[in-house]
């Protein structure tokens, strides 16, 4: 059962993404597969390829920096384009393609994926020298998870 928390900055466990290392900071394995939360600092070379899931819904919360956010097409060029700036809540449905990229130094920013099972994924990628994701598709595909274009220039 799942059961109430509250986790501070920092007390999650951590992981390697790539060369990022990021904080869990509520696992699935807390919320019977409900949701799984990151806490991520990312730099503007994170920016993933535009993606779409299929099986979940995605939200972040901007802690610090500012992020752009490009939603809504399978395309970079024909995405609508938001910035977002600490506090900005930004909802990104199931079915719905995105990316994002930081467009300060680094920003700091909530990962929130509800149902949470994407959360094996990103453990099972591990520690790389930089973003390799299209050696990823066939286990992206196994989380349903497609890659539609390039991630948006550094």
């Amino acid at each position: 059962m799942s059961v109430a928390l509250v986790r501070n900055p920092g007390e999650g466990s951590h992981y390697h993404y790539y060369d990022s290392v990021l904080e869990q900071v509520v696992s699935t394995t807390e919320t019977q597969g409900v949701v799984s939360v990151a806490r991520v600092t990312a730099r503007r070379s994170d920016a993933p390829p535009l993606h779409v899931h299929s099986r979940e819904d995605e939200s972040w919360v901007v802690l610090s920096g500012r992020v752009r956010f490009w939603i809504g097409s399978s395309s970079l060029d024909a995405c609508d384009v938001h910035d977002a700036g600490p506090g900005a809540y930004v909802f990104g449905p199931r079915s719905v393609p995105h990316t994002f990229q930081p467009l300060t130094t680094t920003a700091e920013f909530l990962v929130i994926n509800n149902p949470g099972a994407i959360e094996g994924y990103f453990h099972s990628v591990g520690d790389a020298d930089a973003r390799h994701d299209a050696d990823h598709i066939d286990s992206l595909a196994e989380y349903g998870v497609a890659l539609l274009d390039a991630p948006p220039p550094a």
